[in-house]
Parts: C-alpha cells; sequence; structure tokens
C-alpha cells in the first residue's frame, strides 16, 4: 500500500475512525526493549501519515510514558485524530502499581493527569481499563459521564468487560466501545459480548488482534524470546510446545493468503474485518515495517470462499495453551453490592499491560 492519508473508516457508536487503529503501547512495554522516545514519536506519527486516526493508550503503559509519546506525536494533528486512554489501576507518581482503583475522585484525578501528560483539552474515548470489584460499575459509568458532561471526555469504554458489565454500564451512561481480546486465534468474544455489542450498538476494538504477535508467523518454536519479552514469562502460548502445537493455524492463513500474496499477519486482520462492519482493531508494534504490513491489510477483501476456508479450517484445529499467564484479572459483573461477581475470566493480558 503507497502512503496516503486516507484511509477507509469504521464507526463506533456514532464515533468515526479509522478502520484500523494503533495500540501506543508496545513503543514502551511488554515484547522486549522499549523505543527510545524520538524514534517512539516517530513511530507513530508515521502511522498518522498513514491514514491511522485512532490511537490507544492508558496510564499504566510506562507508566505514564506511552501517553506523554502518544500526545506529543498527535499534538500536530489533535483535531484530526481520536485518542483514547484508560484508567483502572492504583499507580504511585513514581510509576508503582498497586492493584486496581476506579473509585469516582481517582477516576477524575486520572483524567486530569491525562490530559496534562497528553496535552490536549478532553479525551475522545475514555475506557475503565479493568473492572474493580469494590466500585459498582453504575458508579464508574455515572462518573465518566459527569466527565462527559464538563467536556474533559467525549465517550466512555469498557476494556476487559463481560456482557453482564456492558449492559449495566449502558444502563447509565452510552458505552461507545469495548476493547476486549478478540483474534483469529482467540475467539472467546464471540458467544455473549459482541452479539451485545451488536444489540446495543455499541463498537468493538479488539487488542491483541494478531494473538500477541503470535498470528504474524514470525514467533516460529524455535524463535528465542528476547530479554524483557512478558511472552516469556508464564505465557502458555508462548512456550516451545505452544508455539509448536498451534503452528498449524499459522499454516493455515499462510495457504489461503497465498493466491493474494497476503501474510498471516494481513490475512488474520483481514478476517477480523470481515467479521462485523463495527470491529477496529488496534495493532501495536515497535517496527515501521510491521505497521506499513498491517495498514496493508485494509487492501484485502475475502470473499465468501476465502473465509469459509479459514472457518472450517480452523475448526479442525485444537488451539493449545491459555492466552494469558498466570497473573489474571477475572471479568467481573458487578451486583446489587461491590464485590459481587457472575462473570469469569475473558481471556485477560497480565497486569500491568494490555496487547494492543
Amino acid at each position: 500500500m503507497t502512503d496516503n492519508t486516507t484511509l477507509p473508516t469504521r464507526r463506533l457508536g456514532d464515533l468515526e475512525v479509522s478502520a484500523l487503529g494503533m495500540g501506543v503501547m508496545n513503543v514502551v512495554h511488554a515484547y522486549g526493549p522499549p523505543l527510545d522516545r524520538d524514534a517512539a514519536v516517530r513511530l507513530v506519527r508515521h502511522a498518522a501519515d498513514k491514514g491511522v486516526t485512532f490511537f490507544d493508550t492508558a496510564e499504566v503503559y510506562g507508566p505514564f510514558v506511552a501517553e506523554e509519546i502518544a500526545g506529543e506525536a498527535l499534538a500536530p494533528i489533535r483535531d484530526d485524530v481520536v485518542i483514547c486512554t484508560k484508567f483502572g489501576f492504583d499507580i504511585t507518581p513514581g510509576g508503582q502499581v498497586h492493584g486496581l482503583n476506579s473509585r469516582p475522585e481517582h477516576i477524575r484525578e486520572v483524567v486530569d493527569g491525562a490530559l496534562q501528560r497528553l496535552g490536549t483539552d478532553r479525551i475522545d474515548l475514555l475506557y475503565q481499563h479493568r473492572i474493580d470489584p469494590q466500585v459498582p460499575i453504575e458508579d464508574v459509568a455515572g462518573t465518566v459521564g459527569e466527565l462527559i458532561g464538563e467536556g474533559k471526555v467525549k465517550h466512555l469504554g469498557l476494556s476487559g468487560a463481560g456482557a453482564a458489565t456492558i449492559r449495566r454500564a449502558h444502563a447509565v451512561h452510552p458505552v461507545t466501545a469495548v476493547e476486549n481480546q478478540y483474534s483469529f486465534l482467540e475467539r472467546e468474544q464471540e458467544p455473549e459480548v459482541l452479539p451485545v455489542c451488536e444489540e446495543l450498538g455499541i463498537g468493538f476494538v479488539p487488542y491483541s488482534p494478531l494473538g500477541m504477535g503470535y498470528l504474524s508467523g514470525t514467533v516460529a518454536p524455535e524463535s528465542v524470546l528476547m530479554e524483557g519479552d512478558l511472552r516469556a514469562a508464564g505465557f502458555p502460548r508462548f512456550t516451545v510446545e505452544g508455539r509448536r502445537a498451534n503452528w498449524p493455524v499459522i499454516e493455515l492463513l499462510r495457504q489461503v493468503g497465498h493466491a493474494q500474496g497476503a501474510t498471516p499477519a494481513q490475512m488474520a486482520l483481514a478476517w477480523l474485518l470481515a467479521q462485523k462492519p463495527w470491529i477496529v482493531p488496534i495493532v501495536g508494534t515497535t517496527k515501521v515495517a510491521h505497521l506499513d504490513e498491517d495498514v496493508a491489510a485494509l487492501d484485502l477483501h475475502l470473499d465468501a470462499e476465502e473465509l469459509r476456508a479459514l472457518d472450517d479450517g480452523f475448526a479442525q484445529l485444537e488451539v493449545h495453551g491459555r492466552s494469558s499467564g498466570a497473573s489474571q484479572l477475572a471479568n467481573i459483573d458487578l451486583g446489587a453490592k461491590a464485590g459481587t461477581t457472575s462473570e469469569g475470566t475473558h481471556g485477560l493480558s497480565p497486569l500491568p499491560g494490555q496487547q494492543s
């Protein structure tokens, strides 16, 4: 795909964004050494130059640094892009993360800090990063609704939320988007969350749309994961055995994509985009070439035969290992009293970050 300032767009609720977004996490955290600040800013600007208008970050990425990078990179085109960030953790000024915190007064503190770091007067889409069992979701949605009324925030989002939680929040204030893990490899959102989003007119933003990089086909069984790569620390799918057992998924993507000259990553993204018109994946990388490859997936148009070949082929495979490590938070639906749970885990990533 040649450089183009315009990409296809999609709607998350009433919010229009490019059909593919960029997650500003990997530049500071996750799969090896972080980029230096100047390189990270250049990468985000490159995404914007390619036509990406949808940028996702969080206070916990860094912590704080990813928001600063996104703000610096997007400042010259602030009015032409959609900036999303997330709250939900108890983070000290020094960057130590001490569990969850979605108390209303804390949400307000986080928003004020994020606005400063992002160098903007409003957050276009504010997500609760993880459901806090100590705070009713109604209080969270109500607080963000107040911030929307004040003009500091434009839209409410939820990340790591199950179907019942989404309904409860939406009853208090409209939810614009849900950001959960979803990919060709990870289908846990299909039975409940996606139908609720479709019913309520909520957009869906898959994080880890490439299975934490596995669906790119570049993390072969014999590959050695770099120091600082969180996938090497307790991710069952990223053991040598797990990567080897799941490699037929890569071969399936490669086989079906051969006729179009598409890479496994491009096929995985094209498959996601073909599921619903209100699905907008966010990709994360530290490399310009990978970003360009991902954006080029928007040029692919899978026909019914190709989609059937992918789905029928996947149905014959067995996915081995959980998508995340041992440290998980539950997707929690808060009942009448805080702490009452009725939903289990839904493929959540280890803390403090999540793959974008």
